[in-house]
């Protein structure tokens, strides 16, 4: 599953729709795209079950599985998100 121009455009309007303020794409999205089963997201901003809502409405208005993490608190794993992933925001 290639992920399209608009697709990030649809992510970050909506993320940013909940508060995000930093978000960066990881794992198989940006490793290999074309064998993504889902899209891993970690994010900036958006706080407690917001960020299970925002999960969930990616879900729907993409039609794709997603997996949204915090970049906070900082921790060994979202220091390797920071280093691998793909700043979309």
């Amino acid at each position: 599953m290639a992920i399209r121009q608009e697709q990030y455009e649809k992510i970050k309007e909506l993320a940013q729709s909940y508060g995000a303020t930093r978000i960066i794409l990881f794992r198989s999205a940006v490793d290999n795209p074309e064998a993504a089963r889902d899209i891993d997201i970690a994010c900036d901003g958006v706080r407690g079950w917001k960020l299970y809502e925002l999960a969930a409405r990616l879900e729907e208005e993409l039609h794709t599985p997603f997996d949204v993490v915090p970049l906070t608190p900082p921790t060994r794993f979202t220091e390797l998100v920071e280093k691998r992933g793909r700043v979309l925001l």
